[in-house]
């Protein structure tokens, strides 16, 4: 897949889609998946025109979102429904001020856009100006086809990045994990720590927060870890069964939020290696325990409990 980050005249059609595609979930891939499909069929090339920061983070920065995906988790599940071309525009002011049919018109001139598909409430430009019954207007004038996507809903809802998010907060990996179509996950460098860990008989990896990233509210969780493999041909992991706590420890007093993660059956040294933690069940909330001895006593039994989940559970699927 072809990135781009600007508007950079190519020289065969498009059919292109816009939006966030935040944690590319079950509804955004059901859309790519259309769009690739049907520009296939045309002989056109599909692409997904994305902003970096979320437009929210600039017009609201008292509301911006938190991160289902980094840009560069985004590009790769894109990359991997079939999608030609990704256009990654940064957003500025400058963008929020763009009137949302000069917009529209650019995609035509420079991007030879010749489908436009969007859902039903979208809209783009200043003020939201760009709305529906615009891009209604502009498709004969210009020469596009504009093709509405229904949203895919789950249980009565749509599915949204905003009620993963939700899910998140609460704690219930599960089923955020089946309305994105695959369990969550979170990959960073590991860190040097306290090393408690190892005195308790469960040696952890700590991985610090970025502020940007949604986070599964604090406890304990049964998660798979993904170990980077150093030195192999081609990017690879091997995947362990593990436990993640996430909070601040309060049996130590601690106060900096961290996930900390037990890998089963896994003895080597973590120190700066890149682990990605992928999130299947909530086992507790986090707890202060009266001393180490009764931690380790608890920790004994979330490692029991995770084996046992873990040994039977099946990956969420779209």
């Amino acid at each position: 897949m072809r990135i781009l980050n600007d508007l950079e005249n190519v020289d065969q059609e498009l059919a292109i889609t816009i939006g966030s595609f935040d944690g590319v979930h079950r509804g955004h891939r059901s859309l790519l998946q259309q769009l690739v499909r049907r520009a296939r069929a045309t002989a056109r090339l599909s692409a997904a025109l994305t902003f970096h920061p979320h437009p929210r983070s600039v017009l609201h920065p008292e509301m911006r979102p938190v991160y289902l995906s980094t840009p560069e988790e985004r590009s790769s599940i894109i990359a991997s429904l079939g999608v030609d071309l990704m256009v990654v525009l940064p957003f500025t002011e400058a963008l929020a001020r763009t009137p949302g049919e000069a917009f529209i018109r650019s995609l035509f001139d420079r991007l030879l856009m010749r489908e436009l598909w969007v859902g039903p409430d979208f809209a783009l430009g200043k003020d939201r100006a760009g709305d529906i019954e615009t891009l209604r207007r502009l498709a004969p004038q210009l020469g596009y086809a504009l093709r509405l996507v229904d949203p895919v809903y789950d249980d009565g809802q749509v599915i949204s990045s905003t009620r993963i998010r939700q899910l998140l907060q609460a704690g219930d990996v599960a089923e955020a994990g089946r309305l994105l179509g695959r369990l969550y996950a979170i990959s960073s460098t590991v860190q040097g720590g306290a090393h408690r860990g190892r005195s308790l008989g469960f040696r952890t990896a700590n991985l610090q927060i970025a502020p940007d990233r949604a986070v599964p509210g604090d406890g304990v969780y049964a998660v798979w870890a993904r170990v980077d493999v150093e030195d192999a041909p081609q990017s690879s992991s091997i995947r362990y069964q593990a436990v993640a706590n996430i909070g601040v420890r309060p049996t130590f007093d601690e106060s900096e939020r961290l996930i900390e993660v037990h890998l089963l059956d896994y003895h080597d040294d973590l120190y700066g290696k890149r682990l990605t933690v992928e999130f299947a069940h909530r086992l507790r909330p986090e707890m202060r325990f009266p001393d180490g001895a009764a931690l380790a006593a608890q920790i004994g039994q979330d490692v029991a409990r995770a084996r046992e989940l873990l040994g039977r559970a099946e990956e969420p699927v779209a």
